[in-house]
């Protein structure tokens, strides 16, 4: 199958959105749908239509034209079962088939379309996974959240032993210059405090404690008078000088432009930053079986310092059987299969400075249901004109899983059902007429556990499906990195490395 165009018209032959996917001229394209009008036929029960170049597949929707333009040699029924796909989702997008409306979206039909074909070919996708990349419901977002909750959380810990350590080395130097003990003595012979008989230059004060306001800072929406890291000098200050300490500081910074991937950047004292992060998209059966499993993996590489710009990195990787290996176009294929080593194909040229470059992707997709990492069970019960829920969680000891989210629609629910029991918190989202079920942390103390909640009397299948979100510090695919050296000269370069797992599409249907 190749597609050429894929457009929206009216029935007068006028584009409303349009596509092209390989490489032909607007004028083409332009007179290959103009004539589209005068090739149809009514009463015709085909939808499609050939010329001696093209052949035209379509499909009407009310007053417009769902229409793909295909070569001659591409096959239909894979042309029908994409056309069927766009139809269902067109309507995802566009409340009515208005022609005013259809061009009011034509930006997010288009990006729809381009989740479904991709270089006139069709991608293996649904509905529900084009809306989602559409709305870019961001496993990203989520992941750099994550990592910024790290850094705050290790710079917290950092800063509270350095504040320690720092009113130690008052009280021992203060102890050793003997002033302490005489002014207590005098102070205590003639009736004055200590801190009016001492001198100005020698009074002791008592750092504040640093925790609290980064735990302000990291919890309070509004303003805030406390020290916040990386916002404003002060606080760049005193990391700075940890740092020229030796202690391995890492700065946070929130840049003005807020949205998408550029919400929050990272900037590491180590001159290379590598993060691996995957996400999992898993369809499990009510019964726990394992419809499909699928994992996407990406290796990203951050340069910190020009300096350091100039580099390889050194990777190792056990079997991984069934995962499909990818590296970035730049990257030098034929050094990554020989030496497992990603550098790019001219080592005289460096990488971007402070930009995040996705060096190395993977992919693997399963059936195999003890690949899991949680799997849910739902029993709705009808009784006394109630029904009563119970459901329950059991996770592998493979995967500790962090901030755990079992989403369970309620149908026709306006106010809270009646919880009787559960491991773990919940609360009802009136917006979505859910139940949200949370766990902090599923680890080899809670590998599972349950809940049960009482509504009104429902059908069984109303409570399904039933989404699941979750996040873990351990990935499937075995790759680690060995070392980061330099391309131009010998040595080797300091990096900090993290990895992360994330819930994607998860879901019991």
């Amino acid at each position: 199958m190749v597609v050429l165009a894929a457009s929206v018209i009216s029935k007068t032959g006028k584009p409303l959105v349009s596509r092209q996917y390989m490489d032909m001229s607007r004028i083409r394209i332009e007179g290959l749908l103009a004539a589209f009008p005068k090739l149809i036929g009514t009463g015709k029960q085909h939808t499609y239509v050939e010329t001696e170049n093209v052949r035209y597949v379509y499909q009407p929707m009310e007053g417009l034209y769902l229409l793909l333009i295909t070569n001659k040699q591409s096959n239909i029924l894979e042309d029908l079962d994409t056309l069927r796909l766009l139809s269902k989702i067109v309507p995802e997008f566009a409340m009515s088939y208005d022609e005013d409306d259809i061009v009011n979206l034509a930006f997010e039909l288009v990006a729809a379309f381009d989740e479904v074909i991709s270089l006139g070919y069709k991608e293996n996708i649904s509905v529900m996974q084009v809306k989602q990349n559409c709305e870019m419901e961001s496993h990203e977002e989520k992941l750099h959240k994550m990592i910024i909750q790290s850094k705050i959380n290790d710079t917290k810990d950092l800063m509270k032993k350095k504040a320690q350590e720092i009113d130690k080395n008052k009280i021992e130097q203060k102890g050793k210059s003997g002033y302490g003990m005489a002014a207590s003595m005098s102070s205590f012979s003639s009736g004055k405090s200590m801190g009016a008989s001492a001198p100005e230059d020698t009074k002791y004060v008592r750092p504040e404690p640093v925790s609290a306001p980064i735990s302000k800072m990291a919890t309070s929406k509004g303003p805030s008078k406390g020290m916040q890291l990386g916002k404003g000098k002060k606080g760049n200050d005193i990391l700075e000088s940890l740092a020229k300490e030796g202690e391995a500081v890492e700065l946070i910074v929130r840049p003005a432009a807020a949205g998408g991937l550029a919400a929050a950047a990272i900037l590491s004292s180590d001159p290379v930053t590598l993060i691996i992060d995957e996400k999992l998209s898993v369809a499990l059966d009510r019964q726990g079986g394992c419809e499909n499993l699928e994992i996407i993996g990406t290796m990203s590489l951050t340069v910190n310092s020009e300096s350091d710009a100039f580099i390889k990195v050194a990777i190792s990787s056990g079997s991984n059987k069934n995962y499909q290996f990818k590296t970035h176009p730049n990257i030098d294929k034929a050094q990554y299969s020989n030496s497992n080593l990603l550098g790019l194909k001219d080592p005289t040229k460096p990488f971007p400075v402070g930009s995040e470059l996705g060096i190395l992707k993977w992919r693997m997709q399963s059936k195999d249901s003890s690949l899991v990492p949680i799997t849910i069970n739902c029993w709705p019960s009808v009784s006394g004109g109630q029904t009563y829920v119970n459901i329950e969680y059991e996770s592998t000891s493979s995967f500790d899983l962090q901030n755990v989210a079992v989403v369970i629609p309620l149908p026709g629910s306006s106010s809270a059902p009646s919880v009787n029991q559960v491991d773990g918190d919940w609360r009802f989202d009136s917006k979505q007429g859910a139940m949200v079920w949370t766990i902090d942390l599923i680890d080899d103390s809670n590998r599972t556990g349950s809940m049960e909640f009482v509504v009104s009397a429902s059908d069984a299948e109303s409570f399904f499906p039933i989404s699941v979100s979750f996040s873990s510090s351990k990935i499937y695919c075995d790759v680690a990195v060995d070392s980061v050296t330099y391309t131009m000269k010998e040595g080797s370069v300091k990096y900090s490395f993290k990895k992360f797992l994330m819930a994607g599409e998860y879901i019991v249907q």
